[in-house]
């Protein structure tokens, strides 16, 4: 391979780590915001983002409600409204099934409800799996767009080496970021913000104070199961996806919040976008069979390094 050539790909590699590293920040933050102010170890989160892909999809094309927006506009407005989907299923979810093992009522018990969180949680994820392809079918899907068959050309940048920006993962990377630095102004600067930190860091005491706990855990389950949606409407503007595709991506979320810092609701997203850093430079090298056993070499030795992860403490519920 020649210095152009080497130059294009490791440039292409490093703009792809970057905009698909921020659809997976988004991602990571649902479940960084679930485990960092419910301490509930959720198996399902890989679900709610499948949902999440679903929901866009029967929105902008299975049931074109969306249609009138056009093929450019529609998919990413049909992500964004998956959002408060989501978060609707993940609030009765936490209200008929996860507020009981979780919150106060375990305060106190052997182990926190965590036996409890991990059982109901996993099968929780079964039944979305076996339901969804019951209810969506076997045939994988899509969002469809023309972005996604498209890129705008940067460059040349080094004799003829090009930068290729795939049109559809750009904006999914701008509408990602967008919504994370929204709920990040939301949970530090609203009341409601505050509720949630003070219902994390102290439960007992939030009490006290006149806050209902029970009810702002509902709601963090909710905005984390909603979060983690839209970043599930944005992915499926741009890959084809069936019911148990969940399960390659929780994966992908434990490792970028634990890279992040557990606590750290923006140290998620960052560790998010290490793993999508990671994951596309490691393809220049590897096959893709063996490109999450390279984010675990990462994540292996950061977790050695640094136990406490990227952000963790310095950064803490930030």
């Amino acid at each position: 391979m020649d210095l152009e050539a080497l130059i294009e790909s490791v440039l292409n590699a490093l703009t792809a780590g970057i905009t698909i590293g921020c659809i997976y920040g988004l991602m990571c933050i649902g479940l960084g915001l679930i485990f960092g102010i419910m301490k509930v170890v959720n198996f399902a989160q890989g679900e709610l983002l499948m949902l999440g892909m679903f929901a866009s999809f029967y929105l902008v094309t299975g049931g074109g409600v969306l249609a009138f927006l056009g093929p450019y506009i529609g998919p990413f407005v049909g992500a964004l409204l998956a959002g408060p989907i989501v978060f609707v299923f993940g609030a009765l979810l936490h209200k008929f099934l996860i507020s009981r093992v979780s919150g106060l009522r375990t305060a106190g018990s052997i182990d926190d409800g965590h036996f409890g969180q991990l059982i109901i949680t996993l099968g929780i994820s079964l039944i979305l799996q076996n339901g969804g392809m019951i209810v969506f079918g076997t045939i994988p899907v899509t969002v469809r767009t023309p972005l996604s068959s498209s890129a705008f050309l940067v460059g040349p940048v080094y004799g003829d080496a090009t930068i290729f920006l795939n049109k559809a993962k750009l904006v999914a990377c701008a509408v990602a970021i967008i919504t994370a630095l929204t709920l990040y102004f939301v949970l530090e600067y609203t009341r409601i913000g505050k509720a949630l930190r003070a219902a994390a860091d102290n439960p007992t005491a939030a009490t006290y104070m006149g806050i209902d706990v029970d009810r702002y855990y509902r709601m963090a389950f909710g905005l984390g199961s909603g979060i983690t949606a839209i970043a599930g409407g944005l992915m499926a503007t741009y890959l084809s996806f069936g019911s148990f595709i969940g399960f390659d991506y929780v994966i992908i979320m434990y490792s970028g919040v634990v890279l992040g810092g557990i606590g750290s609701i923006m140290g998620a997203f960052w560790g998010g976008m290490t793993v999508g850093m990671v994951q596309q430079m490691s393809a220049l090298v590897l096959p893709p069979q063996l490109q999450n056993a390279a984010i675990f070499i990462v994540f292996l030795l950061i977790v050695m390094l640094r136990p406490q992860g990227l952000f963790g403490r310095s950064a803490e519920r930030a």
